[in-house]
């Protein structure tokens, strides 16, 4: 049976990273636009990126970026290597340790400024 398998899951979180990255581009475009009002309107739009929950949000897009490639480069491996198929749940296991480990590097840096009570204006 395939419902519920490493399979499915697969399938379903690549489609899900897929969207949840197209997501992000609409809002970095929009991000990239409110350029054209001003430095200042911009770094105050830019101020937004420094709050804890929108810290949290970015260690999202983080892990979907981390998901969505990691796990496409593992679909390439089932299309073309002649055993991927038979080592398919094996590499998708692999695919979450990998993202995991990265999330895991990534979120020292994306959220140490929030445990260190560095202020909003000043966090990089």
């Amino acid at each position: 049976m395939y419902r519920g398998q490493s399979g499915m899951w697969s399938w379903l979180l690549h489609r899900v990273t897929g969207v949840a990255i197209l997501l992000f581009l609409l809002v970095h475009i929009v991000d990239i636009t409110i350029l054209g009002f001003g430095p200042t309107v911009y770094n105050n739009a830019l101020s937004v990126f420094a709050l804890p929950f929108v810290r949290l949000v970015s260690m999202g897009l983080i892990a979907a970026v981390l998901y969505h490639s990691f796990n496409g480069m593992r679909i390439t491996l089932v299309d073309f290597w002649p055993k991927g198929a038979k080592y398919q749940q094996p590499m998708f296991y692999g695919v979450l340790a990998l993202t995991l480990i990265g999330v895991v590097a990534m979120g020292y840096f994306v959220m140490l400024p929030v445990f260190q009570g560095c202020p909003a204006h000043q966090c990089g």
